[in-house]
């Protein structure tokens, strides 16, 4: 095979896996779930009669009920309602600091593959970080900052940063060694002009894999960080929250909890799937 030839083959390889990982099989249903979840929480004032926080009179602890699916709270407040509201949040969250982690992370592990000063500066930023458990961080920047969104979305970015920084180092490393990108370097080519044109096309792939785990990944800590008092203040709804609010009100009132455990291990369940299905075709 000519270099020509295996640039060709390598274009087409990468092409496929987001095409076809999306399109079809657990990638589609992954893709679908989210875009469910995600509808449901842009249409909750059309989907429910109540404000996130609007308390209903008489409606205390409620059960599951059509009117109630996920029955109402111990300050009468309609929970399948909150849950909506809170798929806002956590989309948003995600939705923000993912992509920022992985911008900021990416342009390190570049920056840092073509310069050696550079590399051993952010390879001991990244252990620094990578030292801290998720939950320690956490804990550590709301002592400073008190909770809220901001911390959230700051851990998790701290979080993503030496993942994607020493993936696309990695990733650049090894495509630097491959027969076109060399014959690029031999005829001339600067340096920017190859790692623009030919390593980083070939970096998609695992940046699109790591982006869908880091996503089923945030999901989860802004849940556990709500979960524990260290997110989102109340009274914003959150998936977090709600379940840990209805620990103490589940013989009473089990849907409580039930409900909103079910869309964060959804949400968690479709970025893995489309990770998956992301990653086995990457090995096609």
């Amino acid at each position: 095979m000519t270099v020509v030839d295996q640039r060709q083959d390598t274009q087409t390889r990468r092409s496929r896996p987001v095409r076809d990982a999306l399109t079809h099989g657990q990638g589609l249903a992954g893709v679908l779930i989210v875009l469910v979840i995600a509808a449901a929480g842009i249409a909750a004032p059309l989907l429910t009669n109540y404000g996130p926080n609007e308390q209903i009179e008489g409606a205390n602890l409620l059960g599951a009920s059509a009117q109630h699916w996920f029955g109402t709270d111990q300050v009468n407040r309609d929970v399948f309602t909150r849950s909506l509201y809170g798929i806002r949040i956590n989309l948003v969250i995600v939705l923000v600091a993912v992509p920022l982690g992985a911008i900021i992370g990416s342009l390190a592990g570049l920056i840092s593959s073509i310069n050696p000063v550079a590399d051993v500066i952010a390879q001991r930023i990244f252990d620094v970080i990578l030292a801290f458990p998720l939950l320690i961080l956490a804990i550590t920047l709301v002592a400073i900052t008190g909770p809220g969104i901001f911390p959230v979305v700051a851990v998790i970015v701290a979080a993503e940063i030496p993942m994607f920084g020493r993936l696309v180092r990695t990733s650049v490393l090894k495509v630097r060694e491959l027969p076109f990108v060399e014959s690029a370097e031999v005829i001339g080519a600067g340096r920017w002009w190859v790692l623009r044109k030919h390593v980083l096309p070939n970096v998609v792939e695992p940046l699109s894999v790591q982006i869908a785990l880091s996503m089923s990944v945030a999901v989860f800590a802004e849940s556990a960080m709500s979960f524990l008092g260290i997110g989102v203040r109340p009274p914003d709804p959150s998936l977090g929250s709600i379940i840990s609010d209805a620990i103490p009100n589940l013989d009473v009132n089990p849907a409580y909890a039930v409900g909103p455990l079910i869309i964060v291990s959804a949400l968690v369940l479709s970025f893995l799937l489309i990770a998956q299905a992301l990653g086995k075709a990457r090995r096609i």
